[in-house]
């Protein structure tokens, strides 16, 4: 996906799913809980497990727009790639926040440009774009952001598990259950399990799925038009009034009037 913004953004709460970031002019920041990432032209971000974030272009202007990328990452590409090259385990002690921000070398770059050149031959996509794409794969396993995948992929691995249980999450986020629950799948003590996950998400387990709830209930109003009320018990809220005020702790105003506005813009 390619991106152009003639203007600096409002923050937008979004979930940003596994995959590869560029700015290419222009600058951004992304939020990930308490963390903070200026993402600045050439640089590369890097996201490991989907990630509750706020995003917004700080430095864009009609004469020098804001231009950007995005390509989704295939986690089982990933772990093939991987499992064909000879790593050693990624440095005990490292970060293990699943979002990281480099700059890249030259030959991701090339890589990426190639991609980006075969818009211009569409019959060579199916063919040549997954090699690419394999490329791209061993260069990020390779540099800077390898660290962070191969957390990833590690068969048993803190990260691994948590991985599994934010997949877990994003399929199930509407249904009522016990935050122990999840560690019980992590197959960790719940303390544990607190502390893995906010070291690869950035926050609790708890804030997480607040988050999936809100973001999802804020595009069913957008997009189906149903009242707040109707949103917050789909994403799984029992209580109205705890609905609007988290959501307006999010988003910064009520429902009524965030979707009002979104709509305006």
């Amino acid at each position: 996906m390619l991106y152009r913004r003639s203007a600096a953004t409002d923050p937008m709460p979004c979930i940003y799913g596994m995959g590869l970031g560029m700015t290419v002019r222009g600058e951004k920041r992304v939020t990930l809980g308490s963390d903070i990432h200026d993402f600045m032209p050439g640089q590369t971000l890097v996201t490991s497990v989907d990630l509750p974030v706020v995003t917004y272009v700080t430095r864009a202007s009609p004469d020098e727009p804001y231009l950007g990328l995005w390509l989704q990452l295939d986690a089982r590409v990933i772990g093939q790639v991987a499992a064909s090259m000879d790593f050693l385990a990624p440095a005990p002690g490292g970060s293990s926040l699943g979002l990281t921000v480099a700059t890249p070398d030259a030959g991701l770059r090339r890589a990426l440009i190639q991609l980006l050149r075969l818009l211009r031959e569409p019959a060579l996509v199916p063919l040549v774009g997954p090699l690419v794409q394999q490329e791209i794969a061993v260069r990020l396993l390779t540099g800077e952001h390898g660290p962070t995948l191969r957390r990833l992929v590690m068969a048993g691995s803190p990260s691994q598990q948590i991985a599994k249980v934010i997949a877990w999450l994003k399929q199930h986020f509407t249904k009522n259950f016990p935050m122990d629950d999840l560690a019980t799948q992590a197959h960790m003590s719940p303390s544990t399990f607190r502390q893995h996950f906010r070291e690869v998400a950035g926050m609790s387990p708890l804030q997480y799925l607040k988050q999936l709830r809100l973001q999802d209930a804020r595009q069913l109003m957008l997009n189906e038009d149903i009242d707040a009320g109707s949103a917050a018990m789909r994403v799984g809220y029992e209580s109205a009034s705890q609905f609007s005020r988290e959501y307006t702790r999010l988003f910064g105003a009520p429902p009524l009037r965030d979707i009002r506005r979104l709509q305006e813009s």
